[in-house]
């Protein structure tokens, strides 16, 4: 078997469904194997960061690693933020580059895509992967791509991996799956015990769910686990969509001050917050309306569960959750509740439209019509989904990078197959939104909604004397023809509601939608997450 072929079927065992990239010279001898082997279908995007944020949106739907190939330098350097949000928000990335033979390298030149030295790229990619491997050895090289793998699944972070060109057509072994690390069985079952003391011992226990739970395909069991406890359920920001299609007893999503004031006080005011694959960070728990005490939390993230003062290490989340499904004894009714009330009931008139109003109207197809994935950028979009209803979400909502929302949601289709709602900022559409361009090849059909205001409409919320925050009108609607799809731009309630139902109806090539937004209008969820961070940072200068 050759290296390229053994890399191929590695990934594929390993859950890879199939590979985005943009091909350059030191990767085309694998791009070549990749079309003509048909092991895993490729995706070929316009710029490298779209390849990044794709691979990125289908790991997180198919809970299983998403590939990005790409060419050394000019192609793997210009990923690098990608991967950067990919490793933050722990997502399951395999990065493959190409790279110079060993004879060009060892020629005395300088070569083309290269920094500082040969080694510069494999450096910069040891702070945003886990594991890095360089396959300049057939012998070595199956070794490397099972260890590269499997750390990409067990720790749910990108890998990176470099393939020498002239190494493509190398004879090599096939790679083996490694079997998962050990469980200390001790460990384990002390934990749980500490665990379930605690919640049995609390008033007001709740279990808050994180994109770990997700990331390690185990929302069913999570649901199932809530129910036995007994325990009402809440997600993170980061965690949004998580149980949506199961019967969890889900109260909605924690927002702090941004969200609902009932759910807020009953997450803040637990005594045993148990929090289950959720990353501490401030888009989490930054507008919290009053600090929570992690002393009191139970965290199990990053392959270890903390209480209080002390930690148990190498408990993977999977096999907590296993434990504590074999131990509780299932109460007899699980508390009451139902999520969040989101807005229904969308008015077509001339008024003009505001994110609110977009919510409103996805809540009404949604009801009318069924759920649909939806990706979002940053920005009032993202909080805009906060508004609408519990269904599946892919978003930087911690490293926050624009750009995300297009390429993730053509990620999205290619690797679920459902059509997506694409959220974006008319600032993030400039950056990534020409990926639509690429749909047609691919016969994907993503309905977009871009919420025009002429600016970086959240950066004006926080500075708004800088002119440097007004943007030009680009007219997107217009641009979508060229790019194969349908566009119409809409700036009423009553054009709004045309277009949505123009688009859900016609299948078969991308619907953008250009809402046109005032400036200064943002959601309500958006305007209360401002004024509490506004309020906290007041109290804390």
């Amino acid at each position: 078997m050759k290296l390229a072929h053994s890399l191929l079927q590695a990934l594929r065992a390993h859950g890879a469904q199939q590979i985005f990239g943009i091909p350059g010279d030191f990767a085309l001898p694998f791009f070549k194997v990749i079309e003509e082997s048909g092991v895993l279908p490729l995706h070929t995007l316009s710029h490298e960061p779209a390849v990044g944020f794709a691979a990125d949106a289908a790991a997180r739907v198919n809970c299983a690693p998403g590939v990005a190939a790409v060419t050394y330098g000019a192609g793997a350097l210009n990923m690098v933020n990608a991967v950067a949000g990919a490793y933050a928000e722990r997502s399951p990335v395999v990065v493959i580059s190409g790279a110079p033979g060993k004879g060009e390298a060892r020629a005395g030149l300088l070569l083309h895509h290269q920094a500082k030295t040969l080694d510069s790229q494999y450096r910069i990619f040891r702070e945003i992967t886990c594991e890095q491997v360089r396959l300049d050895d057939a012998a070595r090289a199956p070794a490397r791509i099972a260890r590269a793998l499997a750390r990409c699944r067990s720790e749910s972070r990108p890998v990176y991996i470099e393939l020498p060109r002239d190494m493509v057509g190398v004879e090599c072994g096939a790679v083996d799956m490694l079997p998962p690390d050990p469980v200390d069985g001790d460990a384990l079952a002390a934990c749980v015990d500490e665990i379930l003391e605690r919640l049995a011992a609390a008033k007001a226990p709740m279990l808050m769910v994180g994109v770990e739970v997700r990331r390690f395909g185990l929302e069913d069991r999570v649901a199932l686990l809530a129910r036995r406890l007994g325990l009402p359920v809440v997600t993170s920001l980061m965690g949004r969509g998580l149980l949506a299609g199961t019967d969890a007893p889900l109260l909605g999503t924690y927002l702090g001050v941004a969200g609902d004031p009932g759910l807020t006080e009953r997450v803040e005011g637990s005594d045993a917050l148990f929090l289950l694959g959720v990353i501490i960070s401030d888009t989490n728990f930054g507008v919290s309306a009053r600090q929570i005490d992690l002393r009191h939390t139970i965290r199990a993230l990053d392959g270890e569960v903390t209480l209080g003062h002390h930690t148990y290490a190498a408990l993977p989340l999977a096999a907590l959750v296993d434990a504590l499904l074999q131990r509780v004894t299932p109460r007899l009714a699980p508390p009451s509740g139902a999520t969040g009330a989101y807005p229904r009931g969308y008015v077509a008139d001339d008024a003009p439209i505001g994110p609110s109003d977009i919510a409103r109207a996805v809540n009404d197809l949604m009801t009318a019509r069924g759920r649909m994935p939806i990706a979002t950028d940053v920005g009032d979009c993202l909080f805009t989904a906060m508004d609408i209803d519990h269904t599946s979400l892919v978003a930087p909502g911690y490293y926050a990078s624009m750009g995300f929302g297009v390429p993730a949601g053509l990620g999205v289709q290619a690797a679920a197959g459902e059509r997506p709602l694409i959220l974006v900022g008319d600032g993030a559409f400039q950056m990534t939104g020409w990926e639509l361009g690429n749909c047609r090849r691919y016969g994907w059909d993503p309905i977009v909604i871009v919420f025009n205001n002429a600016s970086w409409e959240m950066l004006r919320t926080f500075q708004p004397e800088s002119k440097f925050n007004d943007l030009d009108d680009w007219n997107f609607a217009a641009v979508a023809p060229a790019l194969g799809g349908e566009g119409v731009r809409v700036h009423t309630r009553r054009e709004f509601k045309a277009a949505l139902d123009h688009a859900v109806a016609a299948r078969g090539r991308f619907q953008l939608i250009e809402a046109m937004i005032p400036r200064g209008v943002l959601s309500d969820t958006l305007a209360r997450f401002v004024a509490g961070v506004k309020r906290i940072s007041t109290r804390q200068a």
